[in-house]
């Protein structure tokens, strides 16, 4: 199932994709449970049950579509996530030797995962423009990577449990703005600017995609195919990312995992490709869609 979180006449509302252009309005499934309607998919994931699911499935083939795709706007699947994004650096091989020798970058291929976090206040949509921030930075870069949510919380996962804390997966754009990364020696700061969270278009739920995850990801410009992996080229894999991180330090309903990027950034390229005002960017990973974004 793919979730979704859209705006129709003015509310914001929560759905799954019926088929590839209609979505199906869940707000009476959970009446149907006498359990509160969650405003958005935070609160989806606060009161979610695994035993939901085929309830849910049911629920969906039985009802016909209350909305267009066409008719309606996406939104960031989780806007406003309740803690920071939680980013995995250099988690491909040919991304970490990409940018090996860079001034600021170094020039070590990594032995245990390297993490930072990432502000999304809000995160946008698919189809939303990513702000340029002209006055502090001519460097900005895209960076494809699949978005983990947590669904149960935990905290010491064995990596042979880490599915049963997934609830699904999207799509998370990582732009980064150079230039501010290497004035402040390190990721934070250039990674959190406003609009460089975007997400989506939808939450694939976890039985969709088989584990171990392989799928292709990508990432072009204005057409011209950048980036070009499957994400069972990451360095650390997703069981080993979460039991790691999960480590004492207790992961929650509703975090996003993301997972790092691979080669193909505007910063590995001689000379540079830094994004551009227009510049169109399509992220795309393999069952879960694309989304897209225009540089402002």
């Amino acid at each position: 199932m793919k979730f979704v979180y859209y705006l129709e006449n003015d509310e914001k509302k929560i759905g799954i994709m019926k088929n590839a252009q209609s979505i199906v309005d869940i707000s009476d499934f959970y009446s149907s449970k006498n359990i509160k309607k969650p405003k958005d998919i935070n609160e989806l994931l606060d009161s979610w049950d695994e035993l939901f699911l085929e309830d849910l499935k049911k629920f969906i083939t039985e009802n016909k579509a209350t909305s267009n795709l066409t008719d309606v706007k996406l939104l960031a699947p989780i806007e406003y996530p309740k803690r920071n994004l939680l980013c995995l650096g250099k988690n491909y091989l040919d991304h970490a030797k990409e940018i090996k020798g860079l001034k600021g970058a170094e020039d070590v291929i990594p032995k245990f995962p390297i993490y930072f976090s990432k502000i999304a206040d809000p995160a946008i949509g698919d189809g939303d423009i990513i702000l340029n921030h002209k006055d502090i930075t001519d460097k900005i870069d895209y960076e494809v990577e699949l978005g983990i949510v947590i669904g149960k919380e935990g905290i010491n996962i064995k990596p042979e449990k880490v599915e049963d804390h997934i609830f699904g997966y999207t799509i998370v754009n990582d732009v980064s703005a150079r230039n501010i990364q290497r004035k402040h020696g390190q990721w934070f700061k250039g990674k959190c600017l406003e609009t460089f969270c975007p997400m989506g278009p939808v939450i694939v739920h976890k039985s969709e995609i088989p584990f171990p995850v392989e799928l292709d990801i990508k990432c072009s410009v204005n057409d011209e195919l950048r980036q070009n992996s499957n994400t069972n080229m990451m360095i650390f894999d997703i069981p080993t990312i979460i039991s790691d991180l999960s480590k004492g330090m207790k992961l929650h309903k509703g975090d996003i995992i993301i997972t790092g990027t691979p080669s193909g950034v505007g910063l590995g390229f001689k000379p540079f490709k830094f994004l551009k005002s227009g510049d169109k960017v399509v992220c795309e990973i393999e069952k879960i869609g694309t989304l897209t974004n225009i540089v402002e």
